[in-house]
Order: structure tokens, then sequence, then C-alpha cells
């Protein structure tokens, strides 16, 4: 991870397919084409290895997360629980339909914590939405247990974790709608892309319909189209379709270097006390995106993080402090600051964050350092690395 560190022949030979046919857009232009249709063959591509019946491709993962609980008829007052560690985009997706983003602690999987959410149920709630942040996945067996339980929609958000598996299932095909980011950080990448997954016929044709403006995409003459219902602008182009298409069948040999270098820098850390591994629920394969490991408290984790980019290993990330992940820095949640008028569901029934009390996620955490995996590093550069991982956290611990 990243996929475009890899970037080659493969990826520049869809993109010139595209290119000398002229035709950008996914949708008409038939004649022109030269047979390439690289957001169709995408999603059938992924739904194929995804294990699932059917693909919707989109802008972005933040476009994903959207259209698929939109597909689900989730809208204005729908309660949608969510973890306290994940990206901005979760709780703007849920605020994008109208719908109410209820955040709940983590646990030692650095994911949804399953009694949290339990205890966060309402009348109101609609979805159940665990993030599988850094590569690894939540407790899905007891998620879904819940989701039967109170008769709530499972959605993955998969973004950060394509690859990873829980019990044999790829992970965004274990709930009721999975997505997929395929940004330019990503494990594969489209530079800018996303995708919902599902094994709903009626999920797949709502998303298919509601990322093109409601076109029904019946016929040949896209103006003929009819909409059966509103719908706005979330589709890919051809030419991120194209890129992602040659880095989807790569992802193997992405994974397998990830799963590499991954574990050298492991062992490297397995034998220091006072490291401690993030949880991997039973029945579950990461996608070794990230190593996610714990230090003693937090005093010790912040400074672990200082000396590791002060003895140049980059790439580490304390999201305790982090702007754009950690529930603590997203005043503009707490504070509901938007630049036009939010819905009123959203005004009376948002929790007051600033007065929550998170200390569960803040107690993993605030202990949490997380290591990114780089696809470009060369096996020496992998093993100097691990060395002074390891001599740094030996030092200050």
């Amino acid at each position: 991870m990243p996929g475009f560190e890899l970037f080659g022949d493969a990826e520049r030979k869809q993109v010139n397919d595209v290119l000398e046919s002229g035709v950008l857009m996914r949708y008409g232009f038939d004649g022109m084409r030269n047979g390439h249709w690289k957001a169709m063959e995408l999603e059938k591509a992924l739904a194929e290895r995804m294990q699932v019946d059917y693909t919707q491709l989109v802008s972005s993962g933040t476009s994903a997360l959207t259209v698929a609980l939109a597909s689900a008829g989730i809208g204005a007052g729908d309660e949608v629980i969510m973890p306290t560690f994940t990206f901005v985009a979760s709780f703007e997706s849920i605020l994008a339909l109208g719908a109410v983003p209820i955040l709940v602690d983590v646990d030692d999987t650095l994911t949804l914590d399953p009694q949290a959410v339990k205890n966060a149920i309402t009348k109101k709630t609609k979805v159940v939405m665990p993030v599988h942040m850094c590569g690894s996945m939540a407790d899905m067996s007891a998620l879904k247990h819940i989701c039967d339980q109170y008769d709530l929609l499972l959605l993955e958000d998969a973004c950060q974790a394509i690859g990873g598996t829980f019990e044999g299932k790829p992970l965004g095909s274990y709930g009721d709608l999975g997505c997929f980011s395929f940004d330019y950080v990503k494990t594969i990448t489209c530079g800018e892309g996303g995708a919902v997954i599902t094994n709903n016929e009626k999920y797949k044709l709502n998303a298919d319909h509601y990322s093109d403006h409601g076109h029904d995409h019946i016929g040949k003459d896209r103006g003929a189209e009819t909409h059966p219902f509103l719908g706005y602008n979330y589709r890919i182009s051809e030419l991120h379709a194209a890129v992602g298409l040659a880095q989807l069948a790569r992802l193997d040999e992405f994974l397998a270097i990830q799963k590499k270098n991954y574990s050298i820098l492991r062992e490297a850390l397995e034998a220091i006390d006072g490291v401690q591994f993030r949880r991997v629920p039973e029945g579950g394969e990461e996608s070794y995106a990230f190593l996610n490991y714990f230090l003693p408290d937090e005093a010790i984790a912040k400074k672990v993080h200082k000396s590791l980019g002060e003895d140049g290993v980059d790439a580490c990330f304390y999201w305790y402090d982090n702007n754009w992940h950690y529930y603590r820095r997203w005043e503009h949640l707490m504070n509901l600051r938007s630049l036009g008028k939010l819905p009123q569901a959203i005004s009376t029934q948002i929790p007051d964050y600033s007065k929550s009390d998170f200390s569960k996620s803040d107690h993993w955490v605030g202990r949490n350092i997380s290591c990114l995996i780089k696809l470009g590093w060369s096996e020496a550069e992998v093993n100097q690395r691990a060395q002074k991982m390891a001599d740094v956290i030996r030092t200050v611990i």
C-alpha cells in the first residue's frame, strides 16, 4: 500500500485504450469505443474477486458509502452506528443523506466494539457500519448477530482493507453491502474511485440509478432513459476505471508484498516487552496494509512516535492526535459547522459529542501506533526499518 508505488506497463496499456478511443465517460458513445468498456469490465472483475453478485463503481469511497446507504433507503432521521476511529468520510456520507451518525467506542481490534454497538441501538437505528481501519476487521460474526437480532442493515466500510478476509469471505462481502475506496493512497488505486458491492439485486439497481442522476440505463439512447427516482452524479470515468482494472489484476501481487514486509516488521517487535499487537478476530486475516501495535500508555506511545520520526522512520501514524481519523479532532462535527442549514433531524437527534465519554476508545487509540506497509521497499530497507523501530521502542520503554 499504496498501489501507485508499482505503476507500470499494465496501467499504461489500460489507460491508452481509453485515450485512443477518445471516450472518457462510462456511459454512451457506443460506436466510438472500439469495444472498450473499462468501468463495466472492472465491475465484473471486482464482483468475481469479492465473490458477490453485483458491483457498482462510483467516483470515490465517500460516494460509495453515500450510494450504499441511499440504495438501502436510508435517509432523514435514520441513525447509523459508526466507530470513533475512522476517516471523516464515514460521518460525511451519513450526514449527506440527512441521517444521523451515532459514534460508539472501538475495542482492541481498533474497530467497532460489539457491546458498545448493542448499547447504542434505539428505535431509529437502521444501520451498523463497521469500518475495517488499517487493513483489519471488526468482530463481524458478533455484529451480524446483533444486526439479525434487531433487523438492522450491516454495511461494511472496507475502504482501507481490500484483500482481507473473514471466515473465508472477502471483507466487504460479509454484510448486506460493502464499500471500497480506490483513491491515490489505497492498496489498489484508480487515482479517484470507489465501489459498492452486494448480493441484493434491489440495492444494486438503486445504486446504479442513484449514482447517475436517476438514469434507469434501459436501452441505448441515454436521452430517452427514464428517471424512476431522484439521483445525483457519483459516476466514475473510464480513465479512472482503466487504472483500477490493471491494479485489481495485480492485487494478489500487492498483498503478498504487504504480508512479507509486515511480517518482517512484526517479527522485530514481537520480542519487546510492553508491545501488544492489535487483535484480529478469530476467523479473520488482515490485508497487512498496516502494522498496528499498542504501547503501555499514552505518554510512551507519543514519545515512541516522535522518536521514530526523528530517527527517519516515516509513515508511522499516531491517530489519537490526528485531525481526520479520530473523533477528538472532529470539531466541525461536534459543533455541526456547515455551509448551509442542516436537516432538523440531525440538529435535534445527534448527541453532543463534545460531552461524550469515549474513554474506552481513548484507552486503545491513545496507545496505538500504526505503520503503513509500503510496496516499494527493498528487502534491505524493510530490515533496516525493522531494526530502527525495535531500537527506538526499546530505548523509550
